[in-house]
């Protein structure tokens, strides 16, 4: 880690920022604050967020990263983390996304919760999380990473806002007294061909838990979760690679299917 006067957090920020506005990963940020050093990293997080949020973004829930088991091994790490919402990362169902939005985008498929309440209590659990959600929905999440490579250690991926990139919703929402999150079965397709499968049990034992993690865990950094925030619970399965055009759709049982399109951008002059 950086010593001596420079400050760290700000080191971090400037170069994450300098890649999302030139459009190309930077190296890692570990240097800066260290591979481990959640205050540091989720430091930086926040100054990201509060960039975004003068640059006229508006938070509209977060994201609960590296829940499950396979994506923790994908990625070399081994807890699970958080990251912001925003309205500009919101597609439509069924949306066509570019990859010139992207820069190293990977897909996976994620029960969505969308809360009815706040949730300030800092003893939430998975049980009493329940009664403060309005319905579940199948979801993808579109993960990019502003480290070039992916070469992320813990804090890396942290203070690059979790990694998130963009999320797509299910046309239907689902309330919980129809579906139990943790016995969902999620089989993930790329044009139409099996790329990953999972179960809710695989994020975090249950979708809830995540939940009641990150309410917790929101709580203790002082910004809680609010009524009619969106909440991403976790990869059910492992990621895929998007780097290429695809058509990706995960069913769900329980909560039905998601879908998006991918498509690579037209080069000027191209026919």
């Amino acid at each position: 880690m950086t010593t001596g006067t420079t400050d760290p957090v700000a080191a971090a920020f400037r170069r994450l920022r300098t890649a999302v506005e030139t459009r190309t990963p930077c190296p890692p940020v570990r240097d800066l604050i260290g591979p481990d050093d959640e205050t540091l990293a989720y430091a930086v997080q926040r100054r990201l967020t509060e960039a975004g949020v003068r640059d006229g973004r508006r938070p509209v829930g977060r994201k609960v990263g590296l829940t499950s088991p396979a994506v923790q091994r994908q990625l070399g790490v081994d807890r699970p983390d958080f990251g912001m919402l925003f309205d500009d990362m919101a597609c439509a169902e069924s949306a066509v996304i570019s990859l010139d939005r992207l820069l190293q985008p990977r897909v996976e498929a994620e029960i969505a919760f969308v809360l009815a309440d706040d949730v300030v209590d800092p003893g939430v659990t998975a049980v009493t999380v329940r009664r403060r959600i309005a319905y579940a929905v199948a979801a993808l999440e579109i993960v990019d990473s502003r480290i070039a490579g992916w070469d992320i250690s813990f804090a890396d991926t942290v203070a690059d806002n979790g990694s998130s990139g963009l999320f797509v919703l299910g046309a239907d929402g689902v309330p919980l007294d129809a579906v139990e999150p943790a016995a969902v079965q999620m089989t993930m397709f790329v044009d139409g061909v099996a790329a990953s499968t999972g179960s809710g049990d695989a994020c975090l034992g249950d979708p809830l838990e995540a939940l009641a993690w990150l309410a917790r865990t929101a709580l203790a950094h002082g910004d809680p979760l609010r009524a009619g925030d969106v909440v991403l619970s976790g990869a059910l399965g492992p990621m895929v690679r998007v780097d290429q055009a695809m058509h990706v759709r995960a069913d769900l049982t329980g909560l039905g299917s998601v879908e998006a399109t991918f498509t690579t951008p037209v080069t000027k002059g191209g026919s």
